[in-house]
């Protein structure tokens, strides 16, 4: 069994030292207690540094990490159209090193879980895997209306998952149906009941456009996305809903019900012109599980939490006219606790017993010149390039901001961008 000593960390405003054993925080102390046993541990000296939970990221599309710059400057179903024009031509090597540098961004910006959906899983998996990080992946569901590809889409779905079985325990999946305006109706009550049937969460965009609201309202007896959602009795706190942001108060309160995750993605949403008004009060008033995303870099252009959670925060005090709105500890816990819950983890916390996933923040720089709170430095003044090094599942995978093979995983990558055809 592993043991590391993180010796003389901030955590929690407290000069600490945090022991991990095996894949578990152990013991949470102050440093001049003395009282973790050294004996058999890799001691780290965590002068200057402070201890933070990673970053969940609950909505990426990692396999676009080589798509950005592509369909720039479109509206949403137009760009979409680009991007699955892009996708026809994809193949396993493709979503392998695509997957490899995602996770790759995903580390050097804090980040160790991610929940994702997209094309050639088991390439995902694998890639997350090499890398050490923390991986929901997604059987996808997308149709596009078929009835043919629907009944191909389930064999694969039913063999994907045998597979499964086999992984490793850090890594989970989940059942994504793409959208209500790209499956049909019975496939998407067939992959719930599937994922139903198997224990697996749902993974889903809802009311990502006001397009998307006014089509289905218009097909659809005047429901919305969710109201028609709700009516074939899909929703449930086994979904994690993407985007959320065209909600009526019906829209709102039937997701508190329901105990929904919902999932913002504000830089994707503003910069394909979405919308930005999302319904942080009212959702979390409701009762819903409010959570953060970066979406793929084929929208957002990068998958960096931390600045996601920033742009989120002064975007809801903007329109709002509230500079109350979306404190930092509701911020902390987007990316962290309340994330972990939609994918039941016990992490997203600092505390003997939750799985050691942590942060090790260089708070020697400028951007920590402050007497302010530490969270409030790292949101509002830093970058992700403080994060100095990243431990997951108790193991370090980034250390002194070096992840072994980066240099390979650059090279890799760059060759199979030649197979993207735009």
């Amino acid at each position: 069994m592993g043991r590391i000593i993180l010796k003389n960390i901030l955590a929690e405003g407290i000069i600490s030292d945090i022991l991990i054993e095996d894949n578990r925080i152990a013991a949470v102390v102050s440093s001049d207690s003395h009282i973790i046993m050294s004996e058999g541990a890799e001691i780290v000296d965590c002068t200057g540094k402070a201890a933070f939970p990673s970053f969940v990221n609950m909505h990426t599309h990692a396999g676009m990490a080589l798509m950005k710059g592509i369909g720039e400057d479109m509206a949403f179903h137009e760009w979409l159209d680009k991007i699955w024009q892009v996708e026809e031509h994809i193949d396993d090597e493709y979503v392998y090193c695509a997957t490899k540098a995602a996770c790759l961004e995903m580390i050097k910006t804090g980040t160790t879980t991610f929940n994702d959906q997209y094309w050639h899983m088991p390439m995902a998996y694998k890639a997350a895997m090499e890398l050490g990080m923390r991986p929901a992946l997604s059987y996808v569901v997308l149709d596009k209306n078929d009835p043919g590809e629907s009944e191909r889409q389930k064999e694969q779905c039913r063999q994907m998952y045998e597979m499964t079985r086999e992984w490793d325990p850090k890594a989970q999946l989940l059942i994504s149906i793409h959208a209500i305006y790209s499956v049909r109706e019975p496939m998407m009550l067939w992959a719930v009941d599937f994922a139903r049937e198997h224990g697996l969460k749902i993974h889903i965009h809802i009311s990502e456009t006001r397009k998307e609201v006014e089509d289905c309202m218009r097909e659809h007896d005047g429901m919305s996305p969710v109201e028609y959602l709700d009516s074939l009795g899909v929703l449930g706190p086994d979904v994690i809903a993407a985007h959320t942001l065209w909600l009526s108060d019906n829209d709102v309160r039937i997701l508190g019900e329901r105990g929904v995750t919902c999932v913002h993605n504000i830089n994707s949403n503003l910069k394909l012109a979405s919308g930005y008004r999302f319904r942080y009060n009212e959702l979390k008033e409701a009762g819903a599980n409010v959570c953060i995303g970066t979406d793929g870099c084929g929208s957002s252009n990068n998958l960096d939490v931390l600045e996601a959670l920033k742009t989120a925060a002064i975007v809801q005090k903007a329109w709002r006219d509230d500079p109350a709105a979306m404190p930092l500890e509701d911020l902390a816990a987007m990316a962290g606790i309340n994330a972990a819950k939609a994918l039941g983890l016990n992490a997203g916390r600092i505390e003997t017993g939750a799985l050691a996933d942590l942060l090790i923040i260089d708070v020697t720089g400028y951007q920590f010149l402050s007497p302010a709170r530490f969270l409030a430095n790292l949101v509002y003044s830093a970058h992700s390039d403080c994060v100095e090094s990243v431990i997951c599942d108790g193991k370090f995978i980034m250390r002194d901001r070096v992840v072994p093979a980066e240099e390979q995983i650059l090279a890799d990558a760059r060759r199979v961008m030649n197979k993207l055809q735009f």
